[in-house]
């Protein structure tokens, strides 16, 4: 496994190259390019607005930046995910002719999602502004929130990407389940607006301690629960490392897969 991982640091070049390549291809030949980066949250949010406070009636406080924070967020695990599940099958005339570490493209979606992340960040500032939210030194933890989601998302692309190149039909069935963990999670809507017997399930699901951790620290300057984020980066580091491993044991079933 040592091995393994010292092949991943050698191609870090390629690595590069995947979250440079990837950042490019979303928005390639489009008119407004990279403005794309901004808009996109700021459209999401606008069509989430108008659900939730004009069509629906549910105001709230900061409302803007509640949505547009959870959104963001949010988006990150979306595309990380069902980036995943193509990466490695969908290169496989590459994979099949040159020897590379597969663990690699899993790991390329996510960076690349984390970095689009920091752009969907300046329109989180813009919508603190407009509320007039100062963040105090809680802002201190938010780096250490996106360290535990890159681990949790990292250790959930592997198994996803891995699991795709033996089960094709999972590709097609996990958007349907990032349907129904989008609504499992308080991406658009407040813990507080269900009833308590179901607040376990926010307790056993990562996503939506992450959203309310981004939350305390950007909007209400309170410190996130510690021991629910070592938890979640502990075990996530466990499952990342166990799927390398994994990955290291079955290379050659994989490229026999694709």
């Amino acid at each position: 496994m040592s091995n393994y991982l010292k092949e991943l640091l050698k191609r870090k070049d390629l690595l590069i190259y995947l979250v440079t390549s990837g950042l490019k291809a979303q928005y390639r030949n489009t008119f407004l390019g990279y403005l794309w980066w901004i808009l996109d949250p700021l459209l999401m949010g606008a069509v989430y607005y108008f659900l939730r406070v004009i069509v629906l009636g549910m105001d709230g406080e900061y409302i803007g930046a509640f949505l547009i924070i959870g959104l963001v967020a949010w988006h990150w695990i979306n595309s990380s995910l069902k980036g995943a599940a193509s990466s490695i099958s969908g290169r496989s005339r590459i994979i099949t002719q040159v020897y590379l570490p597969k663990a690699i493209f899993p790991f390329g979606v996510n960076l690349t999602q984390m970095l689009n992340f920091t752009f969907g960040l300046a329109v989180v500032a813009i919508f603190l502004a407009a509320y007039q939210i100062i963040p105090g030194s809680r802002l201190l933890w938010l780096p250490l929130i996106m360290i535990v989601q890159f681990l949790f998302l990292a250790g959930l692309s592997l198994l996803v990407a891995y699991l795709c190149m033996f089960i094709r039909d999972i590709d097609n069935v996990l958007s349907h389940v990032m349907r129904v963990w989008f609504w499992g999670t308080p991406v658009i809507y407040e813990v507080d607006r269900l009833d308590e017997q179901y607040h376990f399930i926010f307790d056993i699901n990562p996503a939506a301690v992450l959203l309310i951790s981004y939350r305390d620290v950007l909007i209400y300057n309170t410190a996130p629960d510690p021991g629910k984020l070592v938890l979640i980066g502990a075990l996530s580091f466990l499952l990342t490392m166990f799927m390398i491993y994994y990955y290291h044991l079955n290379e050659h079933k994989m490229i026999k897969a694709l």
